[in-house]
């Protein structure tokens, strides 16, 4: 053990302000320093000075109960602090983890006309019954809906027979953000010759097909 690093022990276990810390560091860095000058070794010193324990113990017996009270202060200071750097992290984490939504194109990562472009494709897709189409452009979660079978029992719940197209409505976007990663969500209404569907459609950064409900 070093003399520096003896000292800190000491220090680690000394009950008393910042202050008075810096004091009795100083004091007992210059007194090793000097019993070193007069040719002592280090561990006839430590010898001398006593363990790490019964040096810091010394210390604290030989306080004020100003000094004391000033320790106990410092301490609860330090532990509030402490907890409220660890309510910060934990906002911030909370805050991060929670889904957030903003203006298409805000972030960079989207734009309004090719998210309303794609939306119709994806309903135009769906029109047609491509499903080879749909699951080619979507997420590897969505593939396993987007079937004949799966769609079409879907669409049955809604009208037996949809008829043509006639109209899309105003599409309304937004985007979500969550824990990093962004989304794109639309809605529109389109007319159809026996029933009006609306879609509400979920985008990933690269426009494939994430989410899709129909009412």
């Amino acid at each position: 053990m070093t003399a520096e690093k003896f000292v800190n022990a000491v220090m680690k276990k000394v009950k008393c302000g910042k202050t008075k810390k810096r004091e009795i560091k100083q004091q007992l860095l210059s007194d090793i320093s000097l019993a070193v000058e007069r040719g002592e070794t280090f561990d006839e010193i430590m010898a001398r000075m006593g363990s790490v324990q019964e040096m810091a113990d010394e210390f604290n017996d030989n306080f004020s109960e100003e000094e004391r009270k000033n320790y106990t202060r410092q301490k609860r200071i330090k532990i509030v602090l402490v907890l409220a750097g660890i309510l910060l992290f934990l906002a911030a984490t909370v805050y991060w983890m929670l889904p957030k939504s903003a203006e298409i194109g805000d972030s960079g990562v989207f734009q309004q006309t090719a998210v309303e472009e794609r939306m119709k494709e994806i309903i135009g897709q769906l029109d047609g019954n491509d499903y080879d189409a749909l699951q080619k452009n979507a997420i590897e979660e969505m593939k396993p809906y987007l079937t004949d079978e799966m769609m079409g029992a879907s669409k049955k719940q809604l009208a037996e027979d949809w008829g043509a197209c006639k109209s899309f409505g105003t599409v309304y976007m937004a985007e979500v953000s969550q824990k990093g990663v962004h989304m794109a969500v639309g809605e529109v209404t389109v007319a159809y010759e026996n029933v009006s569907v609306t879609y509400r459609i979920s985008l990933d950064e690269h426009m494939k097909l994430a989410g899709l409900y129909m009412r």
